[in-house]
């Protein structure tokens, strides 16, 4: 049987595929106070993100204010032009990928427009990079809890397009879990600010009809015909961040359409602000390293180290480790010994019972049958640095301040070449 000729490649297509780019261009000029980038070079930058895909987009808009985003949407629906709403380009699947008029919020609608230490809430523009709320929100003790690997320059935006977790999902859970309310501008040109219904406010909504309550009329036709399934079906896991989040518009979550939004990849709304909740932030932490044969074994204690209420988890297995170590990156010897490591992170306002959860976690593992031997090697000694730790994000301040006190027990028959390591750390 002879097999279909592949697809060509990205790059053997035509760059220029849409028919009224320089009618649309030159409409986007007269109308937008910020830039409007239809150039080759500009194109090239923006045809991919972190991923292995390559679209070749319209062009590129990066407005300045709400208005911009408006009129720019009104000028892409006049020609028929899909539009992108683009963050850091950090998505992994292609997401940020389409021949599409890109817009990019990053230069300029990158404002904390509020933050309330009282009511704990943020309101924010897309472009603002999660690491400007997190250190402002950290002077008042406050972070907003999702933190993915590329926190210092992703954005909430994007954030919000593909429900980011983090290490820190154990503390205030995902994207979803922390949006409160969205202003969102939709294809059509309708403005909304979209958060939790109560089924008073929905039936109002739906009564006074427009285009806002046809779209909650159509909302509550997928919760009444669906709802069964959805409670049935959707995997109630932790980490559930794929596909639409149909379970926000269940009754008893409130019929949140802003909740519903999150995760659904800029294919249903531009987000135009954003107010977020922020939680609290315990100033002190404690990590411990575990160390196990592979990272199946690692895997299997999950559960039993849940039970001590960590509020970050964390592993990788040893090919992480050999990559770093064929880069000459440093500190590599103060890693716990395994190819299977977790790093359990503790928090609290006192440093002292920090640590004393992480000792219970050791002695826990220690008192267990055939778990960590009595010689097990621990590392301590308090850490001063100017954010909280990070397992697996922000390692190189963390590392260089561990001091080794012995070497790495051996496991069991079923845990072999296991170690532990624990270090302290607290906010400046």
């Amino acid at each position: 049987m002879q097999l279909p000729p592949l697809p060509l490649s990205s790059h053997a297509k035509p760059v220029d595929v849409f028919q009224a780019a320089v009618q649309l261009e030159k409409e986007l000029t007269q109308v937008i106070k910020g830039e409007v980038r239809f150039d080759r070079g500009s194109r090239a930058l923006y045809a991919t993100d972190g991923s292995n895909y390559r679209q070749i987009p319209i062009g590129l808009v990066v407005p300045r204010d709400d208005a911009d985003v408006i009129a720019a949407v009104a000028a892409c629906r006049k020609y028929g032009a899909p539009v992108l709403a683009r963050g850091a380009g950090t998505s992994l699947a292609g997401q940020c990928c389409n021949v599409a008029v890109v817009l990019d919020f990053t230069k300029y609608m990158n404002q904390i427009l509020e933050l309330n230490t009282g009511s704990r809430f943020a309101r924010v523009q897309p472009g603002v990079v999660l690491d400007s709320l997190r250190n402002r929100a950290e002077t008042h003790q406050l972070t907003f809890a999702p933190d993915p690997s590329t926190h210092n320059r992703c954005t909430i935006g994007g954030m919000i397009g593909n429900n980011s977790c983090g290490t820190h999902s154990l503390l205030g859970g995902k994207t979803v879990d922390n949006v409160e309310e969205l202003r969102i501008l939709l294809y059509g040109g309708t403005q909304m600010t979209v958060r939790g219904t109560s089924e008073t406010e929905l039936t109002d909504i739906i009564t006074q009809g427009g285009r806002r309550g046809e779209i909650y009329s159509k909302l509550r036709a997928i919760q009444e015909n669906y709802a069964g399934l959805i409670r049935a079906r959707f995997p109630q896991i932790p980490r559930r961040v794929s596909g639409y989040n149909l379970d926000e518009l269940l009754p008893e979550r409130g019929f949140n359409v802003a909740r519903a939004l999150v995760g659904t990849e800029g294919t249903c709304a531009i987000v135009l602000e954003a107010k977020l909740k922020l939680i609290h932030s315990p100033q002190h932490r404690a990590l411990v390293g575990l160390g196990y044969r592979d990272a199946y074994f690692a895997a299997d204690h999950v559960p039993e180290i849940l039970q001590f209420h960590p509020i970050g988890l964390e592993g990788f297995e040893g090919s992480i480790v050999d990559g770093l170590q064929r880069k000459g990156a440093p500190n590599l010897d103060l890693l716990p010994e395994g190819r299977g490591i977790l790093l359990v992170e503790f928090g609290e306002d006192d440093p002292n019972a920090a640590r004393h959860r992480a000792v219970q976690l050791i002695d826990r593992l220690k008192m267990s049958a055939e778990r960590l031997p009595s010689g097990c090697t621990r590392r301590a000694k308090p850490v001063k640095c100017g954010k909280y730790a990070r397992p697996g994000r922000a390692r190189p301040p963390l590392l260089p301040a561990h001091r080794r006190s012995g070497k790495a027990g051996t496991m069991p028959r079923w845990l072999p070449k296991s170690s532990v390591a624990i270090c302290e750390t607290s906010a400046s």
